[in-house]
């Protein structure tokens, strides 16, 4: 921090405030969940600062503006502070250190975030943020919490064995979608999202945000990436074993998946309505894919070899019979954002892609979007164990034919509830999926580049498959 600074001067503490926006564009770069890392901040602005827990331990909620060139992002900050007995936080946690007060983030401090369950159970407001319980939700109150290490574009804090309350770390004016998609789901009677039991929201400029929403937290549950990449290492451990007699096999599972995702959708259409795009809007759509493949391509010479057969299958969107319904769906559909409990699978994240604006996130699309997604998904739980070693044609082959299997059995489980074959949308599909792909391009060559093999091989087999069928 810059200078001292004595939490008694101060009820508002606007100086400490002042104080920890100066540390922080050196700060948030080395936090998980902070989504700007591709490029150097400029700027911190504490836009709002209200006393949760005042005295010694101190809870301060900041949220600050931050700027990278022409980007503005909010985000929001638990800040805890003590004059001794300091808790046992990450070193990452610790944001300085002057004239005896320690200032850290608190999202690791079992005794300051108890207080956020607590105020929701009370329905409490404390300056411009409000604690709500859901309608007839009943919580239990003093339950001490502990963040889960993996998560990344939010922070997630399981009380006891009864809730899980995510912090929306990047906050965007209204209801956040998540919060939003999840109580329209509960009013239909969704079995396959975890209801919502309360929430926190404040004021930032006038605008209303939603800063958290607290689920029941499913202890039984099993997350379905590790349950896909487990089938696969056994697969991979007995490459004379069929798929079928595979004692882990996954197939089964992916149909389920299948079946449960098209509920969701079809309670998604029951609960907030479905809309018709015209060929306007799939010219959009094609100019959308069309634009991003020219940035990655620019940024990625790999990329190359495959522009003019990915630009062919993006332009082929425009003959797509229309109209095409749209909704309302997850919008970031993978294996990892999907739970196995003992009842069934749940879907989770409702956000939409991180570093999508609010304007995409917000937007109506094609149900195939999430169907996309879960199939790329596939393709990475298989080829995950592949990636760092020497190329091995046989397991290629063998990781590729259990991506097959489970694709099918997802689309397939889709298909006995939607009553439609994804797979039936050839062109709209593929080109999604491939759009998809193209996104993975960029990601794993600014962050993985050993990863870059993943979506560069499944570009090419989608590329090739297209080709054998017409």
């Amino acid at each position: 921090m810059s200078g001292p600074v004595d939490p008694e001067d101060s009820g508002t503490y606007d100086g400490l405030a002042t104080q920890l926006a100066a540390e922080l564009p050196v700060w948030l770069p080395t936090q998980r969940w902070f989504a700007g890392k591709d490029r150097p901040i400029t700027a911190v602005r504490p836009l709002s600062w209200t006393t949760v827990l005042d005295g010694d331990p101190l809870l301060l909620h900041l949220v600050v503006e931050v700027d990278q060139g022409d980007r503005t992002e909010r985000y929001q900050l638990l800040i805890g502070s003590r004059r001794s007995q300091v808790p046992d936080v990450s070193a990452s946690a610790s944001i300085g250190l002057e004239a005896g007060l320690t200032c850290y983030e608190a999202s690791g401090d079992a005794d300051l975030t108890t207080v956020l369950l607590d105020l929701m159970a009370e329905g409490a407001s404390i300056g411009d943020l409000s604690f709500e319980s859901e309608p007839g939700a009943e919580l239990a109150t003093g339950l001490r919490a502990h963040p889960i290490t993996s998560e990344q574009s939010n922070t997630s804090l399981v009380y006891g064995t009864q809730y899980i309350l995510k912090l929306f770390r990047k906050l965007t004016p209204g209801l956040n979608k998540d919060l939003h998609l999840h109580r329209a789901l509960r009013e239909v009677g969704c079995e396959h999202v975890a209801d919502p039991l309360g929430s926190i929201s404040g004021t930032i400029g006038g605008e209303t945000v939603t800063i958290g929403m607290l689920q029941r937290f499913m202890h039984d549950a099993v997350d379905g990436w590790v349950m896909a990449t487990t089938s696969v290492r056994d697969l991979m451990a007995d490459p004379t074993l069929p798929l079928e007699e595979l004692g882990g096999d996954f197939a089964g599972e992916a149909s389920r998946l299948g079946a449960a995702v098209a509920t969701v959708h079809a309670d998604l259409r029951t609960a907030l309505g479905v809309e018709d795009a015209d060929a306007a809007e799939l010219e959009r759509t094609v100019t959308t894919m069309l634009e991003r493949l020219d940035r990655v391509a620019a940024d990625v010479p790999e990329l190359a070899q495959h522009v003019p057969g990915l630009r062919a299958a993006f332009e082929a969107v425009r003959h797509t019979p229309v109209p095409v319904e749209m909704q309302y769906v997850h919008g970031d559909l993978h294996l990892g954002q999907v739970l196995r409990t003992l009842q069934g699978w749940l879907l989770l994240d409702f956000e939409g892609e991180p570093a999508a604006s609010l304007a995409e996130r917000s937007k109506l699309r094609s149900v195939l979007r999430d169907v996309a997604g879960m199939l790329r998904s596939f393709d990475y739980a298989a080829q995950q164990h592949l990636v760092g070693h020497p190329a091995d044609p046989a397991l290629t082959e063998r990781a590729m034919s259990w991506a097959r299997r489970n694709r099918d059995a997802f689309c397939e489980g889709y298909a006995g509830v939607a009553g439609t074959d994804p797979r039936d949308s050839g062109d709209l599909l593929r080109a999604l999926e491939l759009d998809k792909a193209v996104y993975e391009v960029s990601y794993e060559h600014a962050n993985r580049p050993d990863w870059l093999t993943v979506p560069l091989s499944s570009i090419a087999r989608l590329m090739t498959e297209a080709n054998q069928h017409d």
